[in-house]
């Protein structure tokens, strides 16, 4: 079977507003193009891909496309429709048996999406990603609202768009002098068949307005702490767990080490002080307090911030006790308390090889790390 890319990149972007083909705008010092290009270069099922240039980007398109295998560069015309047409003739003499048609201002289509479209058009002979909509959807006339859809039967189109090569190149030599369309699926229902569906990604957006560009504030934190042991007690306790120990750790609180460490990395990420400001030792009220409330409220902190917790690795250096059956039972407390998946929270437990006071069995350390992304 042989797949090729298509990527129309002719327009100019007038929405962004900036002096160039948006498409040629960096993020993070690489272009969109080569953004979008990356994505489909490095998958193995793809055999080639197409990009579709005006006249007055041809020599940068081209110079960014040469940085990557098995590209080629086709004439754009005034209208994406013709764009995409002119790029599907350009392959009639060593014709594909499929084409993924991606908007070139996507940037971050992930290998999944690509791999489900190429999974779903070899299935069906069609694949259009789409998102469920999950706002209320209205129709709207002089700004006076006439109607509401029906959510569960809408979607939000993307792409790629999968189709059988033949197929569509005959659908678009079919496209009269009136026809309209905004993307290919359009064609293909006219002219083949309703088109299968497969499910895109959120992050899968297309660049369109000047904000767009920029990237999501993301936060990452780091927190260590340490507790030494030394009450007489039968447990500690660790992520909310309590685990049989010969040995307490010395805290003002439950001593949860785990927890401790986790606080410090969120508070550090959001730019906020220690927990030793929010929850001083000096203070009765956190006397023997539970971490894992106490957790909850850095969480709450986090959120008024206005950041949301993506991901937690938390690694636990202890010579005593036995931690790892153990663990599973933390990652789900920790999870339930931050409002993420458990997938999400990662937790190693390993020992200092009988090296210092950790290594003597004197105390638990553990070093948290944690990304925040922005709320909505």
């Amino acid at each position: 079977m042989k797949i090729f890319a298509i990527l129309p990149a002719a327009g100019c972007g007038s929405r962004a507003g900036f002096e160039r083909n948006k498409i040629l705008q960096p993020i993070d010092g690489v272009p969109v193009l080569a953004r979008s290009l990356s994505a489909f270069s490095q998958n193995s099922l793809i055999d080639g891909i197409v990009v579709c240039t005006n006249k007055a980007d041809r020599d940068e398109i081209s110079r960014i496309a040469s940085a990557f295998a098995n590209v080629r560069i086709a004439e754009g015309g005034d209208t994406r429709t013709q764009s995409v047409r002119n790029a599907l003739e350009s392959l009639a003499q060593d014709a594909p048996d499929y084409v993924l048609i991606h908007d070139a201002a996507r940037p971050f289509v992930s290998q999944q999406i690509i791999e489900n479209c190429i999974k779903t058009v070899r299935s069906f002979g069609s694949a259009v990603c789409a998102l469920p909509c999950t706002d209320t959807l209205v129709s709207a006339q002089c700004d006076i609202v006439c109607g509401t859809l029906e959510r569960e039967s809408t979607f939000l189109v993307q792409t790629p768009q999968g189709f059988a090569y033949a197929e569509l190149l005959s659908a678009y030599r079919k496209i009269g002098k009136d026809d309209r369309f905004t993307d290919d699926s359009g064609v293909y229902a006219k002219y083949v068949a309703p088109p299968h569906l497969f499910y895109g990604e959120a992050q899968n957006k297309k660049l369109t307005f000047r904000e767009d560009f920029s990237m999501p504030d993301m936060r990452t934190g780091i927190g260590v702490d340490t507790h030494a042991f030394g009450t007489e007690a039968t447990f500690i306790t660790l992520g909310g767990v309590r685990i049989p120990s010969d040995r307490g750790l010395i805290a003002h609180s439950d001593g949860d080490v785990l927890c401790h460490a986790v606080m410090d990395a969120l508070l550090s990420a959001a730019g906020l002080l220690d927990i030793g400001h929010y929850f001083p030792d000096s203070d009765p009220q956190y006397k023997d307090a539970d971490s894992l409330a106490l957790l909850a409220n850095v969480s709450q902190r986090i959120r008024q911030e206005g950041f949301a917790v993506g991901n937690v690795s938390a690694a636990i250096v202890a010579q005593k006790p036995k931690l790892a059956p153990f663990i599973p039972e933390m990652k789900q407390n920790v999870a339930n308390v931050l409002h993420i998946f458990e997938q999400n929270v990662g937790i190693s437990a390993g020992t200092s090889e009988g090296l210092g006071a950790i290594g003597r069995g004197e105390g638990i350390c553990v070093t948290a790390s944690v990304l925040l992304r922005p709320l909505g």
